[in-house]
């Protein structure tokens, strides 16, 4: 992958929240304008909780990824080695493909820390 295309990817991004493997909250990031709160996380946090009832019955060992759709937003959770990670995007966005999951799976959202751009919560 390009390193034009890892910055395209990157500035589709609207907020970030990483979750540890038992879908934990812990850490958001959001806009420093404040246009995009994080009332979109708690859907994520209850997928997640979702993901965890459904494997202590179900093998959904191999899961992979999940785009969740709201009103106002879209968010994509990964899988990530160690942690879960969901990404905020705009709503009906057509990013969403094998090379943007690609990019997702490595991003490290600390690195969010140090682009003006966001604030940590």
């Amino acid at each position: 992958m390009t390193d034009l295309e890892e910055r395209s990817f990157e500035s589709y991004t609207l907020g970030a929240a990483t979750f540890d493997l038992s879908g934990l909250p812990k850490e958001y990031y959001t806009l420093v304008d404040g246009s995009k709160s994080i009332i979109w996380v708690q859907p994520i946090f209850q997928a997640l909780g979702l993901k965890s009832l459904l494997a202590a019955s179900l093998p959904v060992e191999n899961f992979t990824h999940a785009v969740i759709h709201g009103k106002d937003y879209t968010a994509v959770v990964i899988k990530q080695q160690g942690n879960y990670l969901a990404l905020l995007i705009e709503p009906n966005t057509e990013i969403i493909n094998n090379k943007f999951l690609f990019w997702a799976q490595s991003f490290d959202a600390t690195s969010l820390k140090n682009n003006p751009k966001f604030q940590v919560i």
